[in-house]
């Protein structure tokens, strides 16, 4: 599994690099700074997409004495410096839109339709493979990158639309227009990277249906009477499960732990990776406790 997330984190380096080389020449041909922002927006995918690459092979580094759970967490550094940097990219076009505006200048746009048209179509390709492989492993610096690539896109299309505008009228205006309201959309899509990736820094519980699934496990199983402290975070593509389960007294130690990996086995078949540990305690002996120590029925 982590070979194919630094197999994808590397191809989408490569790919980030051409891109930005390909829009920043078109750049300086066709004078345009909706094309200019694309040439930075690729310059940045290109730091985002290193910082992917380097946040996953870290992430998947085993669990060691100072990091006894793992290195999980650098994934959501990874995706939290790829959302800051699309947040200042952003600001960056907005910043020059508003000045062309201001001051309009020629621009050559048929060149720039044809790259910009290309560039487009590699993206949804691209940003396909990326995207699947962040589902498929739950790589969120793979998410973010990927997040990076359909922002591409987008601004693509708009900036197709402002060339094709541009070409058609002989007005430059449209040009910088554009740029700027694809600017505003590039901020909104740094906001959701940003807060996807603090609510992991901060511990936040799994996704409600994937806690719900973990809930069907446990009320499902025969031999489980009950349960209780169920908590779940994410670090990094690893979700963390853990919990109580309450079990028949009777059972021997053997059986009680038997039944207690089988429980674990069936949570672990519902995600690619995951670690879970579950305690098990006696049904009666808990319930006496509960209401004996803290006056729970």
């Amino acid at each position: 599994m982590s070979s194919r997330k630094l197999t994808t984190a590397r191809a989408s380096v490569f790919y980030n690099i051409i891109l930005m080389v390909v829009k920043a020449v078109v750049a300086v041909l066709s004078g345009s700074v909706s094309v200019l922002m694309e040439a930075l927006h690729s310059a940045g995918d290109i730091v985002a997409s290193v910082l992917a690459y380097f946040g996953v092979r870290v992430s998947d580094a085993p669990p060691d004495e100072d990091h006894a759970y793992g290195h999980g967490k650098a994934e959501s550094l990874a995706g939290l410096a790829e959302g800051l940097l699309l947040l200042l990219a952003a600001g960056y076009v907005g910043y020059e839109a508003v000045g062309r505006l201001v001051s309009p200048e020629p621009i050559e746009a048929r060149l720039a339709l044809w790259v910009i048209g290309g560039t487009a179509v590699l993206n949804v390709v691209m940003g396909r493979y990326v995207g699947g492989v962040a589902k498929e492993t739950g790589s969120e610096a793979l998410a973010a990158d990927a997040a990076h690539i359909w922002a591409d896109l987008i601004t693509s299309l708009g900036v197709l639309a402002a060339l094709a505008l541009v070409a058609m009228t002989g007005n430059s205006v449209f040009d910088p227009l554009i740029a700027l309201g694809l600017s505003l959309w590039l901020l909104f899509s740094a906001a959701r990277i940003l807060l996807n990736v603090l609510r992991t820094l901060m511990d936040a519980s799994l996704p409600l249906p994937e806690v719900e699934a973990v809930e069907h496990i446990l009320r499902e199983h025969p031999e489980v009477k009950d349960f209780h402290r169920l908590r779940t975070r994410k670090s990094g593509s690893e979700r963390q499960i853990d919990g109580h389960i309450l079990l028949r007294d009777e059972l021997s130690l053997i059986e009680a732990h038997r039944i207690t990996e089988e429980v674990e086995d069936h949570i672990r078949r519902l995600f690619p990776e995951v670690s879970v540990t579950l305690h098990m305690e006696p049904f009666q002996e808990e319930k006496r406790h509960q209401k004996r120590s803290h006056g729970a029925d």
